[in-house]
């Protein structure tokens, strides 16, 4: 067998690859090469106009917050804790997008792009896996320059997200825990909103869902299901439970039958166990994963994604906060869509009725001046409350607006009503 090219010496080889006005792509969340980019800020004095493409940052880092100038800058394709404040300090760039869209963005607004990503270390054969984030990096393998970290405590997937040491510029290895999100805990109103969208999913229904305490009431009520199965921009720790116990097995998928397909993976150590060397699940490049087309061939295709408010009209706000960028779209509209196309999908939208303890209700007649709307109005489906679920694809602004009232909280249905006939709604 041929020998395998020996890694370099250290992170810094990244270095001569980076030249003056590079675009480089960094994968989502996990993907991130930390000890290479901690090479690249400790030698940013040497960077001449570099910018990073990134959608989801989990590592707080100086060039963030624009500590290194023009020579090293960040464009975020969506809002983490951590670029949240950076792009409200206007220390970075956001660029709204479809999730299932980056690699075109990507493609079409760089050049001669150098992919930086974490990778499991390269098997006997000499390929590395990208690991826990297939995103829209692995779109770029054969057509761009990568730089490989190959961190040992990354695991192992698969699905079409490996990559060749002959296909790579260089590579380091490296050894370091991952960041873990813990499982957000469950409360009744999480179990209530569950109850209402566990007894809409038929057996043998293709899923996505998120991460969060909605989701994972949503995954833990549907022990009783069979033949689920999985089609899911995030593959989080609620799936493993039900894979255990053979509730998902997707054998009535239409695409990948028989495993459990993401693009990307973010929860606990337990869930990074799980998933290495776990021939049931595999990450597939996002431009797959959250095409509504593709999405659309699954019958039975189950969309549920949270937001932050609706209005009388359907319109679901699911990335501002009071007319403030909070998050970004990520694949909420990819999914909502794909389920509308789907023979007898369904796309769920869930949130609480109220925040700030009860005092502001989250069903509102008119979205906030600013706010901007992610699920359209001719694209939504069924809202989730606490208090019951509102059917709106199909129904006048006055049907829709009544129900969405009866799914508020009953404090704020009075003047909800007030404000439905000033508007003419009602």
């Amino acid at each position: 067998m041929k020998e395998l090219p020996a890694p370099s010496s250290s992170p810094e080889g990244v270095l001569r690859h980076l030249r003056p006005g590079a675009h480089v792509i960094l994968p989502i969340a996990n993907g991130e090469p930390v000890t290479v980019l901690d090479a690249v800020e400790a030698h940013a004095e040497q960077l001449e106009r570099v910018t990073v493409h990134q959608m989801h940052a989990l590592h707080d880092r100086p060039y963030l917050h624009r500590a290194f100038g023009d020579r090293l800058q960040h464009r975020s394709y969506f809002l983490s804790a951590v670029t949240r404040p950076c792009f409200q300090a206007g220390t970075i760039d956001f660029v709204p997008n479809n999730f299932s869209e980056m690699r075109t963005l990507l493609r079409d607004h760089t050049t001669d792009p150098l992919v930086l990503a974490a990778a499991s270390p390269p098997d006997k054969h000499g390929y590395f896996s990208l690991g826990l984030s297939a995103d829209y990096t692995s779109s770029f393998i054969g057509r761009a320059r990568f730089f490989i970290e190959a961190n040992r405590q990354m695991p192992r997937t698969f699905g079409r997200n490996s990559i060749h040491v002959s296909q790579v510029e260089g590579w380091v290895e490296a050894d370091y825990p991952l960041v873990e999100v813990p499982i957000a805990p469950i409360g009744d109103l999480d179990r209530r909103i569950a109850s209402f969208v566990a007894e809409r999913i038929p057996d043998g229904a293709c899923i996505q869902t998120g991460i969060g305490s909605i989701p994972n009431a949503i995954l833990s009520s549907l022990h009783a299901h069979k033949d689920l199965g999985i089609h899911t921009e995030l593959l989080s720790d609620g799936v493993v439970d039900l894979v255990e116990r053979g509730v998902v097995n997707g054998v009535r998928k239409v695409q990948n039958r028989n495993k459990a397909v993401g693009t990307f993976a973010l929860g606990t150590q337990a869930l990074y166990d799980y998933l290495h060397e776990n021939a049931a699940f595999e990450l597939w490049p996002v431009r797959f994963v959250n095409d509504p087309r593709a999405i659309a061939q699954e019958p039975n295709f189950v969309s549920i994604n949270a937001t932050l408010a609706v209005d009388f009209l359907g319109q679901c706000a699911s990335e501002t906060i009071d007319g403030h960028y909070y998050s970004g779209s990520g694949g909420q509209a990819d999914f909502a869509r794909g389920a509308m196309y789907s023979a007898g999908g369904q796309g769920f939208v869930v949130l609480k009725s109220t925040a700030k303890d009860g005092t502001v209700s989250k069903i509102v007649p008119q979205l906030t001046a600013g706010d901007v709307v992610t699920t359209l109005k001719n694209t939504v489906d069924k809202v989730v409350t606490e208090w019951g679920v509102a059917e709106l694809r199909g129904r006048s602004i006055r049907e829709r607006t009544r129900a969405l009232i009866a799914i508020a909280q009953p404090e704020h249905r009075d003047r909800l009503t007030v404000e439905g006939r000033r508007l003419g709604y009602i």
